[in-house]
């Protein structure tokens, strides 16, 4: 699957290295090609590609957004070109105080949806920190996978990131329409707090248990 990655953080190369390592075509959006985190990654995983964002959008199936969530505006300019694509929103709006950044009114992911109005929008990857992108396996729990909770109006783009999910070792759990993304960006916001405020560290994740 041709895949590309608009910010290459942490987070995202996280996920764009793993992803090129089960053999997909994983392209960074890089308006500056020679800048320090598209360096960074392309040195930690040598297969990743580089393109312009018009030609990196324009050969993708599905597209990660993984931008500070400040810039998501700026990042998803002239919309028109994501039409019919699958944005798969990796942001989160954290405010001062590890607030919700948008006060809880509407999640971002439906702010990321009013962008790009045509595009096919589903909040995944968010939830935890970047240590469980980079490993997400917990041992001693059988056949009991770390889930990766999502959220969208398109049934098929989710059955997409459902099925991304599925390959690096997640178990998908739709919760339902892109209003529902608000809940997950406070779970993000409570793992947060658990992990890094109140020191339980990063090593853990959310897993669903179902009769």
């Amino acid at each position: 699957m041709n895949l590309a990655f608009i910010g290459i953080g942490q987070v995202g190369a996280a996920l764009a290295g793993s992803l090129v390592a089960l053999g997909h075509t994983v392209t960074i959006a890089a308006r500056d090609p020679g800048s320090k985190s598209v360096t960074e990654a392309v040195a930690r995983f040598p297969h990743l590609a580089v393109a312009s964002p018009e030609d990196a959008i324009a050969a993708a199936e599905v597209i990660f957004l993984a931008t500070p969530f400040a810039t998501v505006e700026a990042a998803l300019a002239n919309g028109d070109r994501f039409a019919g694509k699958v944005l798969i929103d990796c942001t989160n709006p954290v405010g001062s105080n590890l607030t919700h950044g948008l006060n809880s009114e509407r999640s971002g992911s439906e702010f990321v949806q009013s962008l790009v109005p045509q595009a096919r929008v589903v909040k995944a990857f968010t939830i935890c920190g970047v240590e469980n992108f980079e490993d997400n396996t917990y041992p001693g729990y059988g056949d009991l996978k770390p889930a990766m909770l999502m959220a969208g109006d398109d049934a098929e783009a989710k059955q997409v990131v459902a099925t991304l999910c599925q390959e690096l070792g997640w178990e998908p759990v739709d919760t339902g329409p892109i209003s529902t993304a608000l809940h997950l960006e406070h779970m993000t916001l409570l793992w947060i707090k658990m992990a890094r405020v109140q020191g339980a560290g990063a090593g853990f994740v959310w897993a669903r248990l179902q009769r």
